[in-house]
């Protein structure tokens, strides 16, 4: 089910891809684009998702359950949860984009690997997976996997003369877009705010690029480029709503920052 459902068509589609630009690099790129407008609407939810949870923090009924139970936890916990259904807000909502793209890094894990067919036998795997008459496998044989100093089937570094070890910049270029897109589309967090969407939001927020760099360093460098790339549409996508909080990052435009209504 897994391989019929996400491995084959992302094949398919990275080959497609890669059948009218010549090259892996591209066809990774033109990938990431078109499936993160496909997961726009999820975008878009997770942007009314946010907003909601940021005016929320300032109803009056939010700020007196915090104030009543700040000693319980527990029933603290149960309130907002009662708050939160009856006002149809998702305190998780601002996270569900990120979890929903675990698939697809799975499978485009997967798919890179076995597209990148490096033996015949790796061939043979490879050519179970295209669609029949979709493709024409002697035609995109060998693939192009270089790119800029990459080669996209290996864990990324770059090797500088005169330093003995590689350096993983496209790692640390993870790292660096994943806290600051995480960062700038969460709403600026209220004075004493303590609740669950919070403080899920707050691990997200500190463990995602840890999690993202790791990934980036130990598995194929064709990976750590998609998630560059899916970033950086992140915050382009945020950008053009007028719903982002470059504040988070430079604290001295919180008191300067405009959104679009």
């Amino acid at each position: 089910m897994w391989d019929t459902i996400i491995i084959k068509p992302f094949i398919n589609m990275l080959l497609w891809i890669y059948m009218l630009v010549g090259n892996f690099g591209v066809a990774i790129i033109l990938f990431t684009t078109l499936t993160r407008v496909i997961l726009y609407p999820l975008t878009a939810k997770q942007i009314k998702g946010a907003q909601a949870m940021q005016e929320l923090q300032k109803n009056k009924r939010y700020l007196d359950i915090q104030e009543k139970y700040k000693g319980d936890k527990e029933k603290l916990a149960q309130e907002q949860m009662k708050l939160y259904q009856e006002l149809k807000i998702n305190p998780l909502s601002s996270c569900l984009p990120t979890l929903l793209q675990f698939p697809i890094i799975i499978g485009l894990y997967q798919a890179l690997i076995q597209s990148i067919a490096s033996s015949p036998l790796d061939l043979l795997k490879l050519t179970r997976h295209i669609y029949p008459g979709f493709l024409n496998i002697p035609e995109l044989i060998p693939l192009n996997t270089h790119f800029l100093w990459m080669e996209l089937g290996q864990p990324e570094r770059l090797f500088i003369p005169g330093i003995s070890f590689g350096i993983p910049i496209l790692t640390i270029v993870v790292v660096i877009t994943t806290f600051i897109s995480s960062k700038v589309i969460a709403p600026p967090p209220q004075p004493g705010a303590n609740d669950q969407g919070a403080m899920m939001t707050k691990m997200m927020n500190l463990y995602m690029p840890v999690l993202m760099g790791w990934l980036s360093y130990t598995l194929s460098a064709g990976l750590a480029l998609y998630f560059v790339v899916s970033n950086v549409i992140q915050i382009l996508q945020y950008a053009i709503t007028g719903k982002i909080y470059w504040g988070n990052i430079f604290p001295w435009l919180k008191k300067t920052e405009i959104k679009k209504p």
